[in-house]
């Protein structure tokens, strides 16, 4: 059976905070350990499940957290450390212009948006690539 890395990661980092007794912190990590196996399993790969999906769940984990952020800040902050580590506007911005020149040419917004999403989904926020999108379009 081959784990991938990130959901190792996961479990790891749950069985330290129930080793230190740390109930909070293994709560919110054990959220995220369900939330990677669950869509590992909803796409048909429950014993290896990749990296990139691992974190599009982590993202999505958080994201929902964030819109509760007034009840638990510090499930947020758990969480967080494993998100992957978002692009910047300009390496956005940079990819944009070196793999999708030809689509920024047309400076149709939304079928560029399209083109790139594939490309950054997991990679980039969504309001960053908006962002970035808008200014080279103007």
């Amino acid at each position: 059976m081959v784990i991938n890395m990130k959901l190792k990661e996961l479990q790891d980092a749950m069985i330290a905070a129930m080793k230190a007794k740390d109930k909070f912190r293994k709560d919110a990590i054990a959220a995220l350990v369900s939330a990677v196996k669950k869509k590992g399993i909803d796409a048909g790969c429950r014993e290896d499940i990749p990296d990139e999906m691992a974190n599009e769940a982590i993202l999505k984990e958080i994201k929902s957290v964030k819109e509760q952020i007034d009840t638990c800040p510090k499930r947020y902050e758990i969480m967080s450390e494993f998100a992957p580590k978002m692009l910047s506007a300009e390496e956005v911005a940079a990819i944009l212009q070196e793999k999708f020149a030809d689509v920024l040419a047309t400076k149709n917004k939304g079928q560029i948006m399209k083109a790139v999403m594939g490309e950054l989904k997991g990679k980039a926020d969504g309001k960053v690539i908006n962002q970035v999108v808008a200014d080279l379009t103007k």
